[in-house]
Order: C-alpha cells, then sequence, then structure tokens
C-alpha cells in the first residue's frame, strides 16, 4: 500500500468516525473515534469468522502494518502534538508550579515503574504467564508517563483551578523525557545490550537527555522568536513554526537528546512570546487555527489507530483476558501511591486529597506508551505486555477521560 493511500485511507476514516460520533454519539471527538475504530476492527474480526470469504481483517492488518504506529508517532506526528500543546499553555503558570511539575514529571514517573511492572508481575504469576520482572518494568516505564495527547485534550473541559490544571499539563508534557530514558535503559537490560542498569549511569543519561534536549529547545525557540519578528508574511511566519516542530525534535533525536522535551519548550517559548512575535492579528488567528487544526487531525488519526490496533495485533487467551482486566486497577493504585508524595509535600495544594484524586483519574494514557510497547522486539511475553498495555490505555480513555470533569467539577466547584 503506497503511502498517499494509506493517508488517504486514515483520513477517510478518521473524518468518518469523527462525523459519526458528531452526529449520533457525541462523545468528546477523540474518545469517539477510538470507540468506533475499536468497534470496527471488533466487527471485522466477527465478520472473519462467520464469513471467512470476507478478508477484513486482513485489509485492516496491512493497514496498522502500513501506519506502524510505533515510527509515525515517536519520530514523526508526536513533534507536531507536542509543539501544539506547549504553544497554547501559560508558560508563567507552569514556571510558578515548577517543583511540582518537575516532581510529577520525574518522581511521580519513577515510583509508579516499579509499583505497576511488580503488580504486573505478580498477575502474571499467579495466572501461570512466565513474564519476567524485567520486562514488567519495561512495560510500568511505558506506561508510567501520562500522555500529553489525551491530557491535554481532557484538561479543556475539565474545569480544574489553574494551578492544578498547570501541574496537569506540564506533568504530561515533560515526563515523556524520563520515561522514554527509563524505558530504554530497562529495555537495554532486559535484551542483554546492557549487562546492569547503573543508578549513576541513568542519572548521566537522564541529565543529558533531558537538560540537552532543554538547551536545544532554547536555541532553537530563540532562532525562530528572531526569525519571526522579521517579518510581516503570515505564510512564511507558519512556515517558520512548522520548521521549529520538526526540525528541532529531528535534530534532538540526531544528538541523542530528548525530543519531546526540546520541543516542549521551544513551544513553550514561542507561546510566551506570542504578542511580540506574531506581525499581525490576522496572523495570529492563521497560526493558532492551523495548529488548532494540526492537533484536531493528529489526534483523531492517532485514536483511530489505537483503536484498529487493540484487535488487528493481539491474540487474546485466558491468561491474558484476565491480565487484561487486573491491570488498569494496578494502573490506577500505582497512579494513587506515586503523586500522593508530591501532592503531600507540597504547600500550595490546600485541598490536598482532592488535588491527590484529580491527579489520580487525570494519569490518561495513550498513544505514546502503545506506540513503545509496539517497538519491543519479538518474545514469548510481548503478546502478555501488549494486552495489558491496550487494556490499561482503553481503560484510560473510555473511563477517566470521560468522568473527569464531573470529578473535578464536583471536587473543585469554583474552579
Amino acid at each position: 500500500m503506497g503511502v498517499f493511500n494509506l493517508i488517504s485511507i486514515l483520513l477517510a476514516l478518521t473524518a468518518l468516525f469523527g462525523f459519526v460520533n458528531h452526529r449520533w454519539l457525541r462523545l468528546p471527538g477523540t474518545v469517539g473515534v477510538f470507540l468506533l475504530a475499536f468497534a470496527f476492527s471488533f466487527a471485522a474480526v466477527v465478520a472473519g469468522t462467520l464469513a471467512p470469504s470476507i478478508d477484513v481483517r486482513s485489509w485492516e492488518g496491512q493497514l496498522v502494518a502500513g501506519a506502524n504506529l510505533p515510527e509515525t508517532l515517536l519520530n514523526g506526528a508526536l513533534a507536531f502534538l507536542l509543539y501544539a500543546g506547549a504553544v497554547e499553555q501559560d508558560s508563567g503558570e507552569l514556571w510558578r508550579r515548577r517543583w511540582a511539575v518537575a516532581a510529577l514529571a520525574s518522581v511521580t514517573v519513577l515510583i509508579s515503574t516499579v509499583l505497576l511492572g511488580a503488580g504486573l508481575w505478580l498477575v502474571f504469576d499467579a495466572l501461570g504467564r512466565e513474564v519476567p520482572f524485567i520486562w514488567c518494568l519495561v512495560l510500568g516505564a511505558a506506561l508510567a508517563p501520562t500522555d500529553p495527547v489525551a491530557v491535554l485534550a481532557v484538561l479543556e473541559r475539565a474545569g480544574l483551578p489553574a494551578g492544578l490544571r498547570a501541574a496537569i499539563a506540564g506533568e504530561s508534557l515533560f515526563n515523556d523525557g524520563v520515561g522514554v530514558v527509563l524505558f530504554t535503559a530497562l529495555l537495554g537490560v532486559a535484551t542483554g545490550a546492557h549487562a546492569e542498569l547503573g543508578a549513576g549511569d541513568f542519572a548521566w543519561d537522564l541529565l543529558r537527555e533531558a537538560g540537552g534536549g532543554a538547551l536545544l529547545g532554547l536555541a532553537t525557540g530563540w532562532l525562530a522568536f528572531q526569525a519571526k519578528s522579521r517579518t510581516e508574511d503570515a505564510s512564511v511566519e507558519l512556515s517558520i513554526s512548522l520548521a521549529l516542530a520538526a526540525a528541532t525534535y529531528s535534530l534532538a533525536q540526531h544528538l541523542e537528546l530528548s525530543g519531546p522535551i526540546a520541543v516542549v519548550i521551544a513551544g513553550l517559548l514561542i507561546g510566551n512570546t506570542a504578542e511580540r512575535h506574531v506581525s499581525s492579528e490576522r496572523a495570529g488567528f492563521i497560526l493558532k487555527a492551523f495548529w488548532s487544526m494540526v492537533d484536531a487531525i493528529l489526534n483523531a488519526m492517532l485514536f483511530l489507530l489505537l483503536g484498529l490496533e487493540a484487535v488487528a495485533v493481539l491474540s487474546w487467551d485466558r491468561a491474558t483476558i484476565l491480565a487484561a482486566l487486573a491491570a488498569p486497577l494496578l494502573a490506577l493504585g500505582a497512579r494513587l501511591v506515586s503523586v500522593a508524595p508530591v501532592v503531600l509535600a507540597h504547600p500550595r495544594y490546600p485541598r490536598k486529597s482532592a488535588a491527590a484524586a484529580v491527579l489520580t483519574w487525570g494519569g490518561v494514557r495513550g498513544g505514546i506508551a502503545i506506540a513503545l510497547v509496539l517497538s519491543l522486539p519479538d518474545s514469548p511475553h510481548r503478546d502478555a505486555l501488549l494486552a495489558a498495555c491496550y487494556s490499561i490505555v482503553a481503560f484510560t480513555i473510555l473511563a477517566q477521560s470521560l468522568t473527569l470533569e464531573r470529578l473535578a467539577k464536583s471536587l473543585f466547584p469554583n474552579g
């Protein structure tokens, strides 16, 4: 399947499911697309079972394989999604909450990785699935960071206090850097690429990738600001912003730095200087409308792929199903225990129990976790890990994201 045909089919399915959701389901856009894609994928399996001549699942498998979610997301779409999310954030509010954001983006990831990995290892062992502990930790690292694509979409309608909203948004934007470094290090141990994981080596890798990515984002963001401030053409300003997102992420990967952190820093810098770097009100409107559209379309296509992959790439047996059912509860428990120390230690959370509840329930996972787990090499444990990952992602999207607004308004009625 050619690239143009693949993109055409994905866009057509995204538009179709988006229309059906808007017309009849009326769920949040990405959630509705995910649910319809999952239903379509499941229907393809049923149709293939009842009528083998209808080979829809084979076509769907080709579509999913051609889309190559790990490559598409981690080495492409994520740059634009993170930039679009970061440029809309209030960098001043994030800076005021910097210690809470830093703790949530680092300490929480480490604690959640260990707790979730250990819990899944115990569940697999109880069900007779011999999944090594190190592989469970790899899965824990993939699932520990909250997903900025899913989280930022939910926060738009949650009605939270500004400080808490900034903490959750900042965490989701920055914790991918820590999560990816930890995932890569643990995967190296699991596959034998690294004999052991030293705390000093991990700390250095984290400092180099995260700190270097932040410096790179500052440098490219500053260059883009200088260029934008010297043009009065909206199309040129738009091309500069596109180049900033793509080139910053690509250069960070080439230098083995954190691409997500570099793009987020560049986006925050541009967003913070928006009034000074946009040449006119019309140019500002065009830029905002463009990035809002990019964010909406890429979000919808990503959640379409998530729904299709959930059925297309997995084989479900009894032990896998039981582990998948237990996984969301383990993820919630690990999330609660990991965020509680940050909330308790932070003096600016007057209603600590309410803040902890929102932070726990707001720990939505999405495409990044699945893309990381899909990038795992073939092994006897891969299907079990994928099933647990999909179960947690589906639960957070369909249960947590749909009820977070109601929970936030009940705990913080005055915002």
